[in-house]
């Protein structure tokens, strides 16, 4: 039986994770944030972590470092964040929040936290569980 690919799982969530993307830069856009979404990923990552090395970031963003050394370039740039050398490897940095960083954070994070209620507003709590389950079991699979 062939299977269009529009109701493959792998393209669902794909497709999924692009929409909310989109809809979410809409937002910041309209919001007047001056960032993207996956800057705010990474400054939202760092905030958690408090410090980071830039490899550790790039880890836990599922993005390359080439990528994660431009973004941060940006972030830099607009004082989000500074570089401090790891004394004991000259090659790597630990990435820390400015004060600047933290306030815009914290500034815009209630606006975050909406989109996301916004995201998942027609779940019960049970299916919001069953869903992220799930998710996590397909991440298990593909490791």
């Amino acid at each position: 039986m062939k299977q269009d690919i529009e109701t493959l799982i792998a393209f669902q969530i794909d497709k999924t994770n692009k929409l909310i993307k989109l809809s979410s830069q809409r937002e910041f856009d309209k919001s007047g944030l001056g960032i993207t979404v996956e800057q705010w990923i990474l400054l939202k990552i760092i905030e958690e972590s408090e410090q980071i090395s830039q490899k550790e970031l790039a880890d836990k963003s599922l993005r390359d470092p080439a990528s994660i050394t431009r973004t941060l370039d940006i972030l830099s740039k607009n004082g989000f964040i500074i570089r401090e050398q790891i004394p004991e490897n000259r090659r790597q940095y630990n990435i820390i929040l400015t004060s600047t960083g933290k306030k815009f954070v914290s500034k815009h994070l209630g606006m975050v936290k909406e989109l996301r209620s916004k995201m998942t507003s027609s779940f019960s709590k049970n299916e919001l569980a069953s869903l992220s389950t799930m998710l996590e079991k397909i991440q298990h699979n593909m490791e």
